[in-house]
């Protein structure tokens, strides 16, 4: 089969499109047929090294977490699939024409739900969803404020936080303000005003995706016995807020989340906005222009 391998770390220039041995599944794994690769900003992260120490690339490697596709095989300890359903995963090694997953970790795309799209949400449903119900744990009637919400997993977020009973806060930049009605959110909030954070209050929890100068300036929003909740590590000023819990995570599969969750964007409860579909051989580009910033939703990847 063609992937795109990775044999040192550097910039998206190393992402190479060769030949590759086909994988073979385990007994309790599936063939996928990939339709789509979903591109997330720990693949660059990996591919440049910046995330070596938890997430270290073995060379030769491949990157990828999501996908989408068709069964060609199955193990034979696995039930509820045959070859030819439709189905999207959270797993790895995903930047090539065929890849396994794990039975227990893959879902049936929706009815009506167009297959390459499909890839687009593994990563950022299951990251927004456990950001809320595993970091922040909101309660209904409680207030949090999502940063980064306009982005796949801040809308997860803010769409998972809504669902919980919870009034919900979403942070975004200035320019976004009008684009971030969409979002259902009962604000809106433009986190690089400064004079509209001085007149926040305190909320009961900050679900975080963005980090830096904002996670800092947040931290400080949270009430006492509030809760900080993060997928991009711990903030720096952590320990200067003693009385605020902070729960750093990464995401995990979940196939039961997945599955509600990509039926809740079937039914058009929840966008998660693609900016682009190129071929696969192009992934440096791909990576290139998502780690870049501006663009107005995912790139994904077709083999």
């Amino acid at each position: 089969m063609k992937a795109v391998v990775l044999h040192e770390y550097g910039g998206p220039e190393k992402l190479l499109w060769e030949d590759v041995d086909d994988p073979r599944p385990t007994e309790d794994e599936l063939l996928i047929h990939v339709s789509a690769a979903g591109i997330n900003p720990v693949d660059w992260k990996m591919r440049s090294g910046e995330a070596h120490g938890r997430f270290p690339v073995t060379f030769p490697g491949i990157l990828g977490r999501d996908l989408s596709g068709v069964i060609r095989e199955v193990g034979p300890r696995v039930k509820g699939f045959a070859p030819g359903d439709r189905v999207l995963a959270f797993t790895h090694s995903t930047y090539a024409e065929l890849a396994v997953t794990r039975a227990e970790e893959t879902v049936k795309i929706p009815e009506g739900m167009d297959t390459a799209e499909a890839a687009a949400l593994p990563l950022v449903l299951l990251t927004g969803e456990q950001l809320i119900s595993r970091a922040v744990k909101i309660e209904s009637g409680q207030t949090v404020l999502v940063t980064g919400a306009l982005g796949g997993v801040g809308r997860s977020a803010v769409w998972t936080a809504k669902k919980a009973g919870a009034r919900v806060i979403a942070g975004v930049r200035k320019r976004q303000l009008k684009a971030a009605e969409e979002l259902g959110a009962d604000q809106v909030l433009a986190l690089d005003d400064e004079q509209a954070l001085a007149s926040l209050g305190f909320v009961d929890a900050v679900a975080d995706v963005v980090g830096g100068e904002v996670a800092a300036t947040l931290l400080g929003k949270v009430k006492p016995g509030g809760v900080f909740g993060s997928v991009v590590g711990m903030p720096s000023s952590a320990a200067l807020h003693p009385t605020v819990r902070v729960e750093a995570i990464m995401a995990k599969p979940d196939a039961a989340k997945l599955r509600e969750l990509a039926e809740d964007v079937q039914a058009k409860k929840l966008r998660i906005p693609i900016d682009r579909v190129i071929p696969m051989a192009d992934a440096g580009k791909g990576q290139a222009a998502a780690e870049k910033g501006g663009l107005a939703g995912k790139v994904l990847l077709i083999p």
